[in-house]
């Protein structure tokens, strides 16, 4: 019986993501009518005219801060830049960039505000996950195809076990700027500026490699666009069908405990398929046979940034063309620096990372700045705070949105508040202190009568060993073996599924049990 509702629940989760006018479309556009009308001219999501940003001012982002343009955050302090010894070779740089084609085009970028909008009002979950920070040497396709399909099990673990859509963002194709916590370390007694990222400078450490160089930021772009062109063709080639849901997984996580839960989960998803096609459901719909995929990254470069904002001529509104979502750092977000600036102008969704330092007064500023409007969907608070100081900050914040009327998505983070250091050296991320975080995410919520949104996750398709515990046990005494990481710990396979189908399970017996205590 519990597999008949669950094929049932699956079937609704999967119609529901491409369902136009379902009765949560209705309650959504009831809800954005005015801003929507306002904001989105244009339903073509397909085609969607983009040219290079002039620095001209629009007459949609004006605020107390003055006219806003894709050049104006040079006006206010900007942190985590880097010092460029050659000027005029970055200027010959940027303007190049400024030619190029866009990475993702705004219509994409709306359609994923649409989706996010959908889950601010209870409606979906957020999946995000990818690298740390993406490099030059581990540039292949078998490593993006791996990352693309651990993200893929993970959102069907999801979507059967918790009965909603799930929307799916890759920390991927632009995922390479890096903040620091010094512009310089020191090693063996020589000091050399710190690693930013490879699209700035490489993480060998010799004086040459760490000066920022400005052809690696158009390295970047083509290696970004041809992540993004192979992505597009997993997601709609076929690859994504979930007819294809059991071939998914991966050799070296097949016979682990969670591979081995995965296949048994692969043959229910087959049976609800059958159940499917039994009711009548076109087996042929593209909905079964392709998936949604949007990109991400932490908007840190700013003159990168800049070179890749567009004007879309269909609503003559800026779009940051680098990634459907961009998001804001813990040590960026300052109200009165160039991050801030740069963020309240162009119309993607936007993230916003906050840490336990993160007062609710300061919060509300921040959502005004970027969405004054209060537009649903534009907005995600990204919450990295640790189990304890989640459970202590977190109400105060959710209570300062709820008494404002603010309409957001809450995801959690749970990897950057527990990295340690490990007692062999290495930087890691106890899966157990992932797993609290995110308990801990998930009762804060049902305790506040809010919507527990999405997970935030750094992780990768790769068998490493960079966090430890998990079923697969990794000790700290594993972390050299397989450590590949170019900055800080990621999820392997095995441990990204483990918490999927957590998550899943909490999600699915909060569905059924709303008021039943929960714990995973």
């Amino acid at each position: 019986m519990s597999t008949v509702r669950c094929s049932m629940d699956f079937a609704r989760s999967t119609i529901s993501t491409s369902a136009a006018h379902s009765t949560s479309s209705r309650k959504l556009r009831s809800v954005v009518v005015s801003a929507v009308a306002r904001k989105q001219k244009t339903r073509n999501h397909n085609i969607i005219h983009c040219v290079a940003a002039p620095d001209a001012p629009t007459d949609s982002t004006t605020s107390s801060k003055g006219q806003w343009t894709p050049s104006s955050w040079k006006q206010y302090e900007a942190k985590q830049q880097p010092t460029w010894p050659n000027k005029e070779a970055l200027d010959n740089t940027l303007e190049e960039l400024e030619r190029y084609p866009p990475l993702v085009f705004a219509g994409e970028a709306r359609n994923l505000q649409e989706k996010l909008a959908e889950v601010a009002l209870g409606n979906g979950f957020v999946l995000q996950g990818g690298d740390c920070a993406e490099s030059f040497a581990e540039f292949r396709a078998d490593n993006i195809r791996d990352t693309f399909r651990v993200l893929l099990q993970m959102s069907a673990i999801l979507m059967y076990g918790a009965g909603i859509p799930v929307v799916k963002i890759g920390r991927m194709a632009g995922q390479f700027a890096k903040p620091r916590s010094a512009d310089t370390e020191v090693i063996d007694g020589v000091e050399l500026p710190s690693y930013r990222g490879d699209n700035i400078n490489s993480d060998e450490f010799t004086e040459e490699s760490r000066v920022p160089n400005p052809a690696r930021l158009v390295r970047a772009y083509n290696q970004s666009a041809a992540t993004l062109n192979l992505l597009r063709g997993f997601a709609m080639g076929g690859y994504a069908s979930l007819e294809r849901v059991a071939e998914w997984s991966l050799d070296f996580a097949t016979n682990s405990e969670q591979g081995k839960k995965y296949q048994a989960l692969a043959h229910q998803l087959d049976e609800a398929m059958l159940f499917m096609r039994a009711c009548g459901i076109d087996e042929n719909h593209e909905i079964t046979k392709s998936t949604e995929f949007f990109t991400s990254h932490e908007a840190l470069l700013l003159d990168y940034e800049q070179a890749l904002t567009r004007l879309d001529s269909t609503t003559n509104q800026y779009y940051g063309c680098s990634a459907h979502l961009l998001w804001v750092g813990e040590r960026t977000r300052q109200l009165d620096c160039a991050h801030m600036e740069f963020m309240r102008g162009i119309h993607n969704p936007i993230g916003i990372k906050v840490s336990d330092k993160c007062d609710p007064a300061e919060l509300i500023e921040l959502i005004n700045a970027i969405n004054p409007d209060n537009v649903p969907g534009k907005i995600m608070i990204i919450v990295r705070m640790g189990a304890e100081k989640l459970r202590e900050n977190l109400p105060k914040l959710i209570t300062a949105v709820q008494e404002e009327g603010k309409v957001v998505v809450w995801q959690c983070d749970p990897m950057h508040g527990n990295t340690i250091k490990s007692s062999t050296g290495y930087k890691t991320r106890p899966f157990d202190l992932i797993r609290a975080e995110l308990r801990a995410f998930f009762d804060v919520h049902e305790q506040m009568g809010s919507h527990a949104g999405g997970v935030h996750l750094e992780m990768t398709g790769q068998n490493v060993t960079e966090c430890t515990g998990g079923s697969m046990e990794v000790e700290d005494s594993d972390l050299p073996l397989r450590y590949h990481t170019h900055c800080d710990p990621r999820l392997n396979a095995s441990q990204a599924l483990e918490l999927a189908f957590l998550i899943s399970e909490r999600l699915r017996k909060q569905r059924m049990c709303k008021n039943e205590h929960l714990t995973f």
